[in-house]
Order: C-alpha cells, then structure tokens, then sequence
C-alpha cells in the first residue's frame, strides 16, 4: 500500500539544494553513516536550525547530545575565536593554560569522589578506550564486565563493550577479548526475574557469572552508563548504582561511569550518577562538553591514574585549545544556568508527554531525567510489544513537521534536545509530535 505522505514544515522535504547536495554527496561519502532523514543543515542558533533551502527546524536531538548549550551560543563562540587567535595547536606532549585549567575545572566538580586526574582526548569511544586501557594498567587484571544495550563507541575495544546494536558489532569479529555482557536493568521489559530489576541484575552478576563463568579476581573492571543511551534510555532503579559500587569495592573491581551521553548537565545535574549519590573510579566523559567542538576526556582517581607511566598512553590532537576553551565556556554556562534549566524544562516536557500518552495506546513507556528522555513505542501495551517500525515511521514523519528527532533501543524515541530550551520550545514541539505521530500510524494502518 502506498504510506501517507507526511505533511512538509515549510516547503516539498528535501528540496532542491538538499537534493543537489545529496546527490554529489553519495558518490563520495561512505554510506555506513547511520543517517534517518534527508536533513542537510546550513546553519543553527539556539535549538533552531535551517536547512539548505532555508527550511526551519526545532532540534530535539542536538547533535547526539553534542551541542548542549544551543548551536554556536555567543559565549561559546567567542572562546572559540580567543582561542583560535592565540593559536590552533600544540599537542598534549606539551603544556597550554586552558589544557590545565579545564582539567582543574573538571576535577573539581568531584567526578570520583577524591582527588582526579583528566586525560583529554577527541570523543567519547577514545574516552572509552583510556577508561579500558587504564583499569587494566592499574589493575593488572584481564577482564571486563559490561551490559547488554550498552553503547560505548566503535574503536575495537569501546566495540567489544558495545551491545547496543549488533549491526556494529557485524562484520568486525574479533574485537578485544575479555568482555562480558549481563543484563541492564530493565524495569519496563525486565530479563530477570524479580521485582527489583536492579537487585535482580546485582544477583546474577554475582551468584551466576561470578560463580559460574567469570573469576571476579580477574575482572579489571565493570563498566556502566548511569542512564543507558543507545539502548533505550532506561533509567535504573534506586539502589542499583550503588549496589553495584559496593559488589565491586567487595571484589576489588574499578567501576567506570560512561557518562558520555549523561553527562555535562542533560540529566539536570551535571552528571547523571549524582542522582544517587554513587562516585565511580573512572568517568568518561565527550558530546556535551564541548558544545560541538569535538572532545572526550578520561577523568579518574589519582591514586589510578598516577600509575600511568610516561608514554603508557597519550593522544596527539586531545587538549586541542579551542576545544578547551568551548569547554570551559561550557561548563560556565551548565553550571551557573542549564543544568537547572534541564531539570526544570525536562520535567514541564515530561508532563506534557504523559498527556500526550493519555490520548495514545502506542506509547507504551515515558523515562528519563531532566532532557535526557525516551518515549518507547508498543503495538501492544499488555504485552509490552515493541513498535520498532512505528519508531522509524514516526522520526521520518516528524522530520516533515520540522521537528528533529532520533531513536534509541528497540522502538524508543529520545529526546535529547538542547539544555538552553524554554518551555515554548516544549510547546511549539508537542503539536509536531503528535501530528507525526498521527500519520506514522495512519502509514502503518495503511502498510
């Protein structure tokens, strides 16, 4: 049957120059970029962006989580040229002001409860990859422990982490050996039993794995994210971030914080773990902190990172000084306003999401902390059943509505926008979502 087309934000989507562009585009560009819609930006302000043919969008997905303070906000901007006026690079062999102060100023927003050290890198998988390569080093232990949905990065050891999808995975086998994946909490569509999803993750890892298949004297370190992002946005119960602190300071296990996507204000806190109170050994940290520039940093222990022996391990670009210092304007603007921002926003925007909810079966689950939310979509919602072409319909739709979105997990649609909005952003949205909602559904009466 022919789908419904989707009603256009301004003119017929794409349109002429993004059809020109995307044209010369497909002969030169690879085609494993995981692209969803035929969005070709031309400039941004804020959480409004315009394409190629002078179309508007409200951004709801920011980037993947990147540009957190708006698209090239003035302050942002301004560090930028400061810095690029001064000079382009020096690499991290070396030494620059904004390099020490940034590492000052993420150390003293106590990440990992003691005294820190930051190793500055490009993204968050290269983030990751420090986080991995030192609890190893530090250690002197071979295995790792991570969780199913998990979404790391794609260098070959972040992949062997990764399990949110097996399309990254495929094709690329052997990755770094040693992994193993247990259940994330799931409370909405739980792998074990047990009414506390958290407890019942925390018992399997130690009563089953450890016992059965995995040395807990071998395991250099467990590796979570304190809201898991790719696979699905799951918020986990009270007491499981701690829990697990406490399972691995029992076995003598280093727990890392993957906050690449948590952290830097989205959750309405500057990172997502301060929810619940639980320090990590070692935090990695990218996206957000930089409001686009791109920069990744491994912030841990001191009494960790010290081991670290010249040359162990070192990165040619991190430390770039305009990336520096769109992160120090960064974490001025989090800290003095869109932290509290995201908090206040993430929850008027939930509430108007658990309306929309009320008027609509298919959305089976609302979760998520301050702008960091997901919307899981069901065909069914007694039998919990994932509507994943629902998911793909609907971002398609809302990209014809002028609203930008991406999915995550099964048949979660995220939102992610970014940390400056108001509330008439909110509102201006919610209108867009629906109608896309409506003509995802309708194209999947009529399939």
């Amino acid at each position: 049957m022919n789908a419904v087309k989707p009603t256009p934000a301004v003119n017929s989507l794409p349109g002429p120059k993004a059809r020109a562009l995307l044209e010369r585009d497909r002969a030169v560009s690879t085609p494993s970029y995981p692209r969803d819609y035929p969005f070709v930006m031309a400039r941004g302000r804020g959480a409004e962006v315009w394409d190629v043919d002078g179309n508007r969008f409200l951004d709801f997905m920011s980037g993947i989580g990147v540009a957190s303070t708006g698209h090239s906000h003035p302050k942002v901007v301004q560090a930028i040229k400061d810095a690029a006026d001064d000079f382009l690079h020096i690499s991290s062999d070396y030494w620059h002001e904004r390099m020490t102060r940034l590492a000052e100023r993420l150390a003293g927003l106590n990440p990992v409860g003691e005294d820190a050290q930051v190793f500055f890198c490009q993204s968050g998988t290269e983030s990751v990859e420090g986080a991995l390569k030192l609890a190893r080093y530090v250690s002197g232990r071979g295995r790792l422990v991570g969780f199913l949905g998990g979404f790391h990065g794609r260098t070959m050891g972040s992949l062997a982490i990764t399990s949110s999808k097996y399309t990254q995975q495929a094709g690329f086998f052997p990755a770094m050996p040693g992994v193993t994946h247990i259940p994330y909490p799931n409370s909405f569509r739980p792998l074990l039993r047990g009414d506390d999803a958290g407890r019942a993750t925390l018992d399997y890892l130690e009563n089953v794995l450890f016992q059965c298949n995995v040395p807990a004297s071998e395991v250099a370190a467990v590796i979570v994210e304190p809201i898991q992002g790719e696979g699905g946005y799951l918020v986990p119960p009270d007491g499981f971030l701690a829990g697990l602190r406490a399972l691995c300071d029992r076995h003598g296990i280093l727990l890392i914080f993957d906050e690449v996507q948590s952290g830097i204000g989205r959750t309405g806190k500057m990172f997502a773990a301060e929810h619940w109170g639980v320090k990590p050994d070692i935090m990695t940290l990218a996206k957000g902190l930089g409001s686009g520039l791109p920069i990744g940093a491994v912030v841990a222990r001191r009494r960790h990172m010290e081991k670290w022996r010249k040359g162990a391990h070192g990165n040619t670009f991190g430390g770039n000084p305009l990336s520096c210092a769109a992160a120090l304007a960064t974490l001025d603007l989090v800290e003095k306003e869109y932290a509290a921002n995201a908090a206040a926003v993430g929850e008027y925007f939930m509430g108007r999401l658990r309306e929309l909810q009320h008027r609509f079966e298919c959305i089976g689950d609302l979760r998520g902390k301050g702008l960091m939310i997901g919307m899981e979509l069901v065909s069914d919602r007694t039998s919990r059943t994932p509507a994943r072409a629902l998911a793909e319909a609907l971002l398609t739709h809302a990209y014809h509505q002028g609203l930008l979105l991406l999915s995550c997990g099964v048949s979660t649609v995220r939102f992610i926008p970014p940390l400056m909005i108001g509330r008439a952003h909110v509102d201006e949205a919610l209108p867009m979502l629906e109608r896309a909602l409506r003509g995802a559904l309708a194209e999947a009466q009529k399939a």
